[in-house]
């Protein structure tokens, strides 16, 4: 039997879009899209990643030609896409919303089968019995904006990223001193220690058809802010976050405690969160 993997492949391209439908007032586009509304293009440089997931080839011992896969992205995302004006210039986009969420689903159905394989032809000395399903795809338009879609799955995903500084102490109330140190080490010092923490809130929905969000991004921001950001910012973990009293501040107990204050407050449902306590480490909690 063959082997499964799975395997990305990432481009990058550059487009100009804008939130702005010409068969609406001023005032209706500016209620519909807020403040990022503007009858004026900007541009991104968006990031793409390709997941496909399948067997290995008996013959080429491969899960897919590469250039194949190449030859796909330049023709179906490159071509239509990169150095252009998105509204003005992809017929699919010119009375929907550029959203990333609109742009997700897009790229699915252009990179899709019918059976919801990547569309790759195969060449000569290829496995033509291997088939390879299009598993994942993650589009970055900003470092601090980013959608997911999986395929099979008829919601997309939207994560905002944010920053905060804490100081805390790895001190377990339940142990004498000397297994504290023996357990924590340096991060049992008494004067504690800080972090510059990045923060990934994801939320997850189906587009709205008129705007194209899942959610409103501002509504979003005011929730992180007012229930995460001015709580945990250049703060003490251990002395001035409530939720967190009693407890050791690890980051698995502050990604948690930051999941239960946000999971009823966000804007759509929450789907996970992703704490970075270094650039190493990352704690993730999900619905």
């Amino acid at each position: 039997m063959n082997r499964t993997v799975r395997m990305t492949r990432r481009i990058t391209f550059s487009s100009g879009h804008r939130y702005w439908r010409a068969d609406l007032t001023p005032e209706e586009n500016r209620t519909l899209f807020g403040p990022i509304a503007s009858p004026f293009s900007h541009g991104h440089n968006y990031v793409l990643d390709v997941e496909v997931v399948g067997p290995v080839g008996e013959v080429d011992g491969m899960l897919v030609n590469i250039k194949r896969v190449d030859d796909l992205l330049k023709t179906k995302v490159k071509a239509v896409f990169d150095q252009r004006s998105i509204n003005d210039e992809v017929p699919e986009f010119s009375d929907r919303a550029p959203s990333v969420e609109n742009l997700l689903l897009d790229l699915k159905r252009r990179l899709c089968d019918a059976h919801g394989n990547l569309a790759v032809s195969r060449t000569p000395g290829e496995d033509e019995s291997v088939s390879v399903r299009l598993s994942h795809l993650r589009l970055e338009e900003m470092p601090t904006l980013y959608g997911e879609l999986d395929p099979m799955n008829t919601e997309v995903t939207l994560t905002r990223v944010y920053e905060f500084a804490a100081a805390h102490r790895l001190n377990s109330a339940q142990l004498p001193d000397t297994e504290n140190v023996a357990l924590y080490g340096k991060c049992n010092h008494v004067n504690g220690h800080g972090h510059n923490y990045v923060l990934e809130v994801t939320v997850a929905g189906t587009p709205d058809p008129a705007s194209g969000f899942i959610c409103d991004l501002g509504e979003l921001d005011q929730a992180v802010e007012t229930e995460i950001l001015d709580r945990y910012d250049h703060r003490n973990l251990d002395l001035d976050v409530p939720e967190l009293a009693g407890k050791v501040t690890t980051s698995e107990n502050v990604s948690l405690a930051i999941f239960d204050r946000l999971k009823t407050k966000t804007p759509a449902r929450l789907a996970r969160v992703r704490l970075w306590e270094t650039a190493r480490n990352c704690f993730e909690v999900s619905a």
